[in-house]
């Protein structure tokens, strides 16, 4: 399995889609990273020479884009700053609701995870009783 910036990118698949393991770059960076080397991207990842993954991650360190733990610890520093300063998407962040205006009568189960305790309880049907046999005088 090849290797860049720490993280095993899949082998059997066409090294246009394995870069896009690495948090932070999409199908249209990795197109322009590949062409930037001279790689085909219908090239597969276990066909990479050791040469061609070091262009590719030496591109990568030069270009100056932060990915990987750098851009999870932006984004986590960044929610953090919304929720200190009380901000409205801090306070939605801090209860676990939907951040960008999305409804929650209905929906938003990602966001505020399963259904909790409103299920009625149903009574359990228990044994039939044959009806008393009716005395008629």
């Amino acid at each position: 399995m090849p290797r860049i910036l720490g993280v095993d990118i899949p082998k059997e698949k066409r090294i246009e889609i394995s870069l896009t393991y690495l948090y932070g770059i999409g199908r249209p960076l990795s197109n322009k990273i590949l062409k930037e080397v001279n790689i085909d991207p219908n090239k597969r990842a276990k066909d990479l020479s050791e040469e061609e993954v070091a262009r590719i991650t030496n591109t990568l360190q030069k270009s100056g884009l932060r990915l990987e733990g750098d851009l999870r610890r932006d984004i986590a520093q960044n929610i953090k700053r919304l929720m200190d300063i009380g901000s409205w998407r801090g306070l939605r962040h801090k209860k676990g609701l939907p951040v960008r205006g999305q409804r929650t009568r209905t929906n938003a189960r990602t966001r505020k995870g399963p259904r909790r305790g409103n299920m009625a309880v149903i009574k359990k049907a228990g044994p039939v009783r044959a009806a008393a046999p009716k005395t008629g005088k």
